[in-house]
This record gives structure tokens, sequence and C-alpha cells, in this order.
């Protein structure tokens, strides 16, 4: 899977294949346990859902974050879920 779909509340223990993921900026009232979780090794994007739509977030230039710490995903975009 190359996108990790609806991520839920609370940073999930380690699975395999997965990694550390920081979700950063976009609304202020995504809690601060959702914006720490878990994402597949390879995604390069995250779609939470959030209030009645999805909140996007994209991986960050790995040269650009810290070697030691989560992987950062920077929010881009809202859409709204179809009716």
């Amino acid at each position: 899977m190359s996108e990790a779909d609806s991520r839920s509340a609370g940073a999930r223990a380690a699975e395999p294949g997965t990694v550390e993921a920081a979700l950063v900026g976009g609304p202020a009232d995504i809690p601060e346990s959702t914006r720490r979780c878990r994402a597949d090794a390879g995604a390069r994007t995250i779609k939470l859902a959030h209030r009645g739509g999805y909140e996007h977030f994209e991986l960050v230039d790995a040269a650009d974050a810290a070697a030691d710490g989560p992987a950062v995903f920077r929010w881009t975009t809202r859409t709204k879920i179809a009716e």
C-alpha cells in the first residue's frame, strides 16, 4: 500500500514494515496524539479522515528530515468526502 489511510488517534506499536511518522501543519484541532502515528515504510502520503473530509500530508524530503527522528509528513491540502 503506497498510502496510509485514515490514521486513528495515538501512535501504534511498531509493526513490521512501518516507521514512526509525525504529521506537521494542517488544522490546529488535530490532536497531538493523532499527529504521531505509524506509516508504511514506503509511504509518500498520508490521508487522515478529519471533520467530514480528509487532510493530506506528504513526506518531507529525506535530506531535510532528522536521521534519528520520525518520518515527517507536511500538510498539503484538504478534500471533502464525496457525497
